[in-house]
């Protein structure tokens, strides 16, 4: 496969034009392809052990996106106007626990250990979870389920910045109602699966009336 070539300055191009959008054009579109395009980005993006513990609900239909209004504090707006409306989920702990089917179905057909490789595999997660992490309560395990679902969000953030597309990341919901709505309007198992955020994609209204504004690098890093 051959090395991209993507100089650093249309790197940092995309960055600075990327920002959280308050209210999308509800007149501009993003095609299914695009928003394939973005899922696939998802799709590729690294995860602890490779195990990929998430799951994406691309919400269209307006009568869902009218119910998830309640429990969403602070997005009503986007939910309104964003072409596409994404739930990021995160596995719980019957899904990631390093005994779990899930995980076994994880090396064996997705990845397709070999036996000897398997027995490797599981007791470095078993011990990753029992003693370098200490991974020992439900809240735990989905806590660090989400951590590798936020690689995903920033990857398809960047991703659609990349070819024009704006997003806006969201975490302020309800839980406790968002289990309910997940349940009885998604038909989501939330024994396997809870919401981690919500992100929506779009073509920005106007563009942000400041520039970015951010800390000195030298505050935020040091060499040593």
């Amino acid at each position: 496969m051959k090395a991209p070539t993507i100089s650093k300055k249309d790197i940092i191009d995309v960055f600075q034009y990327r920002h959280a959008t308050k209210e999308f054009d509800p007149n501009k579109k993003l095609s299914d392809d695009d928003m394939n395009f973005i899922l696939q980005i998802a799709n590729l993006s690294p995860s602890s052990f490779g195990f990929e513990p998430w799951h994406f609900v691309v919400v269209q239909t307006p009568e869902l996106r009218e119910a998830l209004i309640p429990i969403v504090t602070g997005a009503p707006l986007r939910l309104k106007t964003a072409s596409h409306f994404v739930l990021g989920l995160s596995m719980k702990a019957p899904m990631t626990r390093w005994d779990s089917n899930y995980i076994m179905h994880m090396m064996k057909e997705v990845k397709q250990f070999t036996e000897d490789t398997i027995d490797i595999y599981l007791g470095l997660y078993r011990e990753f979870q029992k003693h370098d992490h200490v991974l020992d309560t439900d809240r735990k395990l989905f806590d660090w389920a989400s951590k590798q679902a936020y690689i995903a969000l920033g990857n398809m953030l960047t991703a659609a910045a990349m070819i024009g597309i704006d997003s806006c990341p969201i975490e302020g919901f309800i839980r406790e109602k968002a289990e309910v709505l997940l349940r009885e309007k998604f038909g989501i198992d939330t024994e396997k699966y809870g919401l981690s955020y919500m992100v929506a994609f779009g073509y920005r209204k106007e563009n942000p009336k400041r520039l970015k504004s951010r800390r000195n690098i030298k505050d935020i890093s040091n060499w040593k």
